[in-house]
C-alpha cells in the first residue's frame, strides 16, 4: 500500500480542473475528456455560473469535492499516521539524547520522555490537520469558485490513476483557456 493511501480516505487525491469561457465549449470538452481519458461520469463535472449562485452552493461544493465520506476517512487517517510518527520520533530524540549523555535528560528521565513524546505528538497532530486541510485542493477550488463568479465555466477532473491524470490534463491543456490541478 502506498504511503498516499495510507493517510488519505479519498479514491481521487488529485483534483484537475480547466477554465472555459463559454458553457458549450465546457460540455464539449467535457464529453471528450470522458472517451480520450477513461473517465466516468462521476469523475468529470462541468460547473459554471448557475452552480455559483447562492441557492445552489451546495451543488457546486458537491462537484468540486464529490467524496465527502472520504474526507472524514483523511481527517482520520491522517492524524493517527500523522500523530503515531510523531510520537515514534519524539522517543527516538529521546533516546538520541539519552545515548549522547546529555545532563538534562539523564537528569530527568521521565520528565524528558514524556515532554518529548508530548511534543512529537503534537507536532505530528498539527502535520495531520495540514494533510487533512490540503491546500493544494483548496487553491484549485477557489481558482474554480473565482472562474465561476466571474461568469466562466470550469470541467473538474477528479482522476483515479496517473494515466487518467496525464491523459487529462493533455486534454483540457490542448481545450482550455487555463488548467490547474493539485498535486
Amino acid at each position: 500500500m502506498r504511503i498516499k493511501h495510507l493517510i488519505f480516505g479519498e479514491r481521487s487525491l488529485t483534483k484537475v480542473a480547466g477554465l472555459f469561457s463559454g458553457k458549450g465549449e465546457a460540455e464539449t470538452a467535457a464529453q471528450q475528456l470522458r472517451e480520450a481519458a477513461r473517465l466516468d461520469d462521476p469523475q468529470v463535472y462541468v460547473v459554471g455560473p448557475p452552480d455559483g449562485a447562492a441557492a445552489n452552493s451546495a451543488a457546486l461544493s458537491r462537484k468540486l469535492e464529490p467524496e465527502q465520506a472520504g474526507i472524514w476517512r483523511t481527517l482520520i487517517r491522517a492524524h493517527v499516521v500523522a500523530g503515531s510518527a510523531g510520537v515514534v520520533a519524539g522517543i527516538l530524540v529521546y533516546l538520541g539524547f539519552l545515548s549522547a549523555d546529555t545532563a538534562a535528560v539523564e537528569s530527568t528521565p521521565g520528565m524528558s520522555l514524556v515532554a518529548m513524546v508530548f511534543f512529537g505528538g503534537l507536532i505530528g497532530l498539527l502535520l495531520g490537520g495540514l494533510l487533512t486541510a490540503r491546500p493544494d485542493h483548496a487553491w484549485v477550488i477557489a481558482t474554480v469558485r473565482r472562474a465561476v463568479r466571474q461568469g466562466r465555466w470550469a470541467v473538474v477532473v477528479h482522476p483515479l490513476s496517473q494515466q487518467q491524470l496525464d491523459a487529462a490534463m493533455q486534454e483540457l491543456r490542448a481545450r482550455s483557456d487555463r488548467v490547474v490541478r493539485s498535486l
